[in-house]
């Protein structure tokens, strides 16, 4: 009689992260994990603790990837620039996994990796060093919050999204001049949440970077 199969950590992240490509972590849960790898949940404990662990650590298998051959070039500014573009398209694979990361964080290598580079840049710009943890801290919570929000768009199914564009151009266009006049002024120029949006990333990232820049002595 043979035993049940004994999965390793990477067969089950592995597994984890291909059912969070079609659900979100609300929904994914140990048990549904366990029932996609046929074993039972108490096996799946052996590895991690709860799921706020394992979904930190597919998390963090994501900014692994992200961080694979990653070399600082150019100033610091430059630096944090390219390593947020590798965020934002590591993510952008795997939309479902940014809000994990946004919600959950990690404190895996890939976690340590980002904030080591980050941390790196900025003590390069010349901030005093009291400031660098400060300044960190504001650009992380700004990367996650755009990365998660793209990737929130990036999941829509066609349909869906066509009603949300239906349903913004009604209420841009029918707009009333007189209820709301700014509105119905620049209602040609309005554009949806997800139009442009690399641009604006990288145009948000850079008046952060530019206003760490005005506190280096």
């Amino acid at each position: 009689m043979t035993g049940r199969r004994r999965w390793t950590t990477e067969e089950i992240l592995d597994t984890a992260a291909e059912l969070l490509r079609t659900s979100d972590a609300e929904s994914f849960s140990v048990r549904k994990l366990a029932a996609a790898l046929g074993t039972d949940s108490s096996s799946l404990y052996r590895h991690f603790r709860n799921k706020t662990e394992l979904l930190r650590a597919v998390a963090d298998r994501i900014l692994l990837a992200a961080m694979d051959g990653y070399r600082p070039e150019g100033d610091w500014k430059q630096c944090i620039t390219a390593l947020a573009l590798r965020l934002r398209e590591a993510f952008g694979e795997q939309p479902q996994l940014a809000t994990v990361w946004g919600r959950y964080a990690s404190g895996g290598t890939g976690s340590r990796l980002v904030m080591e580079e980050l941390l790196q840049a900025l003590r390069a710009s010349g901030l005093p060093d009291e400031e660098v943890p400060v300044r960190y801290h504001r650009i992380v919570i700004l990367l996650a919050a755009l990365i998660a929000s793209e990737a929130g768009i990036g999941t829509i199914a066609p349909k869906e999204h066509e009603q949300g564009m239906e349903q913004f151009r009604v209420a841009v266009f029918g707009a009333d001049p007189e209820h709301f006049p700014a509105l119905a002024h620049f209602a040609r120029d309005i554009r949806p949440l997800g139009a442009d949006r690399r641009a604006a990333f990288e145009e948000i990232l850079a008046a952060q970077l530019a206003h760490i820049e005005t506190q280096i002595p």
